[in-house]
Formats: C-alpha cells, structure tokens, sequence
C-alpha cells in the first residue's frame, strides 16, 4: 500500500468512528486563545489529595501529582489518568485516596471507569507516563511514587493489571520518584523507562519546619528541603522484551549523575544525531542532560550544552520542562520552569548540539513571582507558532499569611508566540480558565475532540481539576498525526517528524518528536499536532523512526488526524546506527 493510500485510509478511519461536532465550540473572543475551565461539567470533579489542605509540614505535602493523556481503549479518543496522593494519617473506616481513570464519552464529558478497570492505584502518587512496553497495541502506564512505583498492563483496554512487582519495575521503594518517560534508549523496538527521583525522605527523621537554617524562607520558618535532605539517584530500566525491565542505573551511567534533586523528564534528540536523549529539570542543583552515547550508555552534558544554568551561570530550581521548535529553523528547544524570584529559562538551540538561554531575549524574563511547575508548547491558534502554557503555585501556604511576596495560589500562565522570536504575555487576556487563582502541578495537553483545538488538563494540589478549553475561534488549518511503529517501538515514540510547505507565504519547516512524559510529571497526547496558518497545502512529510529508518510520505488533506504507519513511505536513506 502507497503512503497516499495509506494516510487517505487513516483519515477515512477516523471519519467512520462516530465523528461528532465538537462539544464546547469556538467562539469569536477577540484574542488567540480564550480559555475556559469546563471541568465541572466535563465529570471531571475529584479532588487532589496530598498531606493537609491547610499546612504543609512536610516537603511531601507539597510537590503534587501528574496527569496522563491515553486512549486506552482504542477508540480514538484521548482519556485523562488524574494521579492521586495520600494523606499523611489515615481515617479509620475511610478508603485510600487512588488515582483515577476518566473515559472521553466524545460528548465533552468524562466518565470515571476507575473501578470498572481494576485502576486500583494506591499511595503518594507523583508523576506518569504512557507507553506500549510490550508492543501488544495498547498503551501501558507507569506511575512514579514516594515509595515503590507501579507499571500497569492495559488488558486489551478493559482492564488494568498491576505488573510492578513481577515485571521488576516497582523499584526499591526508598527512592521517591517523580518524573518518567518511556523511551527506546537503545533502538531495540522496546520501550524502557527513564524516571527522575527526588530525596531520600524519611518521615521520622525529617525536621519539623524552622527547626533548622534549611528550614526557613525570608525568615518565615518552612518545611525543610530538598536542601539538607539526601540525594537520590536517577533510575534507568531496560526492556529485556519478556515482561521483565532490568535495572541499569549503574551500567549506564545514571549513577553517576549525584547531588541532584531531580523533577521534569523530557526526552529528546538534542544534537540530531538519531538517538533519543533524556532532560531531566533539577531542584536548586544543575539541571542534567544525559547524551545518549550509541552503546547503553549516558554522559550528562548539560553544562558543555548551555543547558545546566541560566544565562548568569547560575543554578536554578528546575520543576518541568517541555521541548519545541519555538521559532521555525528545524532545531527543538527547551523550555524549564522554575522557583518564585526568578525566571522561567528558555533555551534556544543553536543546532550544533548547543544551546543559548534566550530567556530575555524572547520576553520570558518576566512572571518573576510565580513558581512553575507543568508547562507545554501548544499552538494555541494554529498559526504555525508554538505557545506556551504554565501552571504555579507555591509550595509554601506561609507565603500568603506571612506576607512574603507571592502567593500559594497562583494564576496559569500564556505566552502567545509572536513568530518573530518573541513571546507576548497574554495570561490577562485569554479567558477566565488562566486568572483564578489555584496551586497547579501537573499539566497535559491534547486534542480531546479531534477537531485541532489542544486542550489541556491541570492536577492541582489539593484541590479539583481544571479541564481548560479554548474556545477562541480560529481559520487557520492544523494536521494531527498518530504514528504506529511495526519494526520500532508501536507508540513511535522517539520518532521524528519534519513538514514542509509555506507559512504566510513564506518556505516553513515544522519539527516534533513523538514523547512520552514532559511537562511536570505528566505525559500528553502521544499524537502530533501541528499549526499550519492559513496555508492549506504542505510539500512533504519525513518521519525517521526511532531505529533510524526515514520514510517520506505525502499529506492529501489538512484538518484531519492522521495516521501513519512504518514501512508505508517511501524509503530515505537509512542513519547510521
């Protein structure tokens, strides 16, 4: 079959499978984007639990849970895994807190079918990550935890088994885990996972607030940590392909990589070189950038790459992280959050494996009160320009009854790209879903009604959900494309993606890769999505896969999700492994 045939019977696909005018529709608002929070409505009403609502005694309570996109069931509509907390004591005769599992109904509602698929995930969940490990066509979900972490098997998308344990991917549990990624490290066409861990936190021996110098914040005393606390290492798991992962942690390097508290997880081939890399945000320590080196192994690059410090040299407070090509040359940059009294950091690539930090440059050196944690790039108005949404909130309730500057609930967060380079702050302007204020922690974002418009999804700490819609009406076309590797990976993910066609008249390149993870312990809508502007036709499509092979594939119509399958296109040269 021809790749025209091909992607016409994709599209026909998704045409057949009970296409359906989208709920929540656009309006004409003025602005780019106009977000609104639909979450009541939508189904999407469980509360976050994480240690006591009012007080943060201990740094547990404060970090928060991730969400997940996942068509579980294969029906081609994106799903939402809200990750869930616990409580530092338990209540007689009350239930555990879990995470839970929502199912899109394709009507702009959600339904929770958590006990009707065994998703019975209990304890202090952090973050998530989505991924066909086993290559069955389902995909799989790995939760990270303060404690032993969890690998759930989709059961051909209606049951969910837990594995964790007899798959060897539960850990030792003194690790606390936060951010994850699946990812094919070494190009054998099974998934392994990358997971970010955080302290060495012992409940028992942990100072109680002000009782220690790391224990205050501008002379208000504050839970303590991560400084004062000890250290814990970043954890590698390789896919043996029978069910079972095999700890690598020491064998490639991980180990190596001490004295960082790390958080965000994204991966990505930074120097363009055909295999994926790992960027993980750290919390005031250097952030890390692990090279893949071809033969299992990593080296932490970051500093020789510009991207362990700021523009001055110095280290941050990393929370999440995302990657794009903000500004149309082909290369993907990196986007970090980090503390109140500073700035977010955007790292543009220089396309030699490089890295500057344009923060200011891009008119990002702004905000300085808020403290990020979850971020995306998403074209908002599909112009063809990556935006940029964040969520804050403080990790400190001080902060509001002492007067310290900030606030414990924040507002989200948008940055329209203006195409020329920079970005323009228009959180103010871009509906009600970005100004009330809320303590917001993971972020995921998706096209939950195949219709081009990317929504996203908000766990916040200790509190409801946000499901933010926008509802800004836009001419401008779009493409979706869902890739299925056969000899790589099924998801695709670490594949590649460059379009080619105009954009407002002028030759335009767009650049993504397929990820699992990203954002602060979330992991969105495996799909690509791309903003086309008001151009309506594209020359060309390349995918190279994640074992190397490039394919080209034409692209018949616009406006549609696609998908595209390995070994359909027409062959390009194949990378040198």
């Amino acid at each position: 079959m021809d790749a025209l045939l091909s992607i016409v019977l994709a599209m026909l696909f998704f045409c057949a499978h009970g296409q359906k005018p989208a709920p929540y529709p656009a309006t004409q608002n003025g602005t780019p984007a106009w977000f609104v929070d639909v979450a009541p409505q939508a189904g999407l009403t469980l509360r976050n639990t994480n240690g006591s609502t009012t007080t943060k005694q201990y740094i547990l309570e404060s970090t928060g849970s991730g969400v997940a996109i996942i068509d579980y069931d294969r029906d081609g509509w994106p799903d939402i895994v809200l990750v869930n907390g616990q409580g530092l004591q338990t209540t007689p005769g009350t239930s555990a807190p879990t995470s839970h599992l929502f199912h899109n109904n394709h009507d702009g509602t959600f339904t929770d079918v958590t006990a009707a698929t065994g998703f019975n995930v209990s304890g202090w969940g952090q973050g998530v990550c989505v991924g066909d490990y086993d290559n069955d066509g389902y995909d799989d979900l790995y939760i990270t935890a303060y404690g032993h972490n969890h690998l759930l098997h989709n059961d051909a998308g209606k049951h969910f088994t837990e594995v964790s344990t007899a798959s060897n991917a539960a850990g030792s549990g003194k690790e606390w885990g936060t951010g994850c990624a699946f990812v094919d490290f070494d190009r054998d066409g099974k998934l392994d996972i990358a997971i970010a861990n955080y302290v060495h936190f012992d409940l028992s021996k942990t100072p109680k607030p002000g009782t220690e110098a790391g224990c205050m914040w501008k002379g208000a005393p504050v839970m303590c940590g991560p400084r004062g606390l000890p250290f814990a290492p970043n954890t590698l798991l390789h896919n043996m392909g029978n069910g079972r992962f095999e700890d690598v942690t020491t064998s490639a390097g991980f180990a190596k990589t001490g004295g960082h508290y790390c958080l965000g997880v994204t991966t990505l081939d930074y120097n363009e070189d055909g295999w994926p890399d790992i960027y993980m945000a750290c919390d005031s320590t250097p952030s890390i950038l692990y090279r893949n080196n071809h033969d299992g192994t990593f080296t932490d690059v970051a500093a020789e790459a510009g991207v362990a410090y700021n523009e001055d040299g110095r280290e941050q407070a990393g929370m999440g992280s995302t990657a794009a090509d903000y500004n149309g040359d082909g290369h993907l940059d990196l986007f970090k959050t980090n503390f109140s009294d500073d700035t977010a950091t955007l790292y543009h690539a220089n396309g030699d494996g490089t890295f500057r930090d344009d923060t200011s440059q891009a008119g990002l050196a702004t905000n300085s009160d808020a403290l990020g944690w979850g971020t995306m790039f998403l074209d908002a108005d599909n112009d063809g320009w990556p935006d940029l949404l964040v969520v804050n909130g403080h990790v400190y309730p001080e902060v509001d009854s002492a007067e310290l500057g900030s606030h414990f609930k924040e507002r989200r967060l948008f940055y329209r790209n203006t195409g020329n380079g920079t970005f323009q702050d228009l959180s103010k302007q871009a509906g009600p879903g970005l100004t009330e204020p809320l303590s917001g922690r993971g972020l995921a974002i998706a096209d939950f009604w195949n219709d081009g418009r990317l929504s996203a999804v908000v766990n916040n700490l200790s509190d409801r959900p946000m499901l933010l819609v926008n509802q800004a009406r836009s001419a401008n076309h779009w493409l979706g494309l869902k890739l299925v590797g056969t000899q790589s990976n099924r998801d695709a993910i670490g594949a590649r993606v460059e379009v080619r066609g105009t954009l407002a008249g002028k030759p335009h390149v767009w650049v993504d890769e397929v990820r699992s993870g990203s954002s602060y312990n979330s992991s969105s809508d495996l799909r690509l999505h791309f903003g086309l502007g008001t151009e309506a036709v594209l020359q060309s499509l390349t995918v190279r896969w994640p074992n190397g092979v490039r394919e080209k594939f034409s692209v018949p119509v616009t406006d549609h999700m696609l998908t595209i399958t390995e070994g359909s296109g027409m062959k390009a040269e194949r990378e040198e492994r």
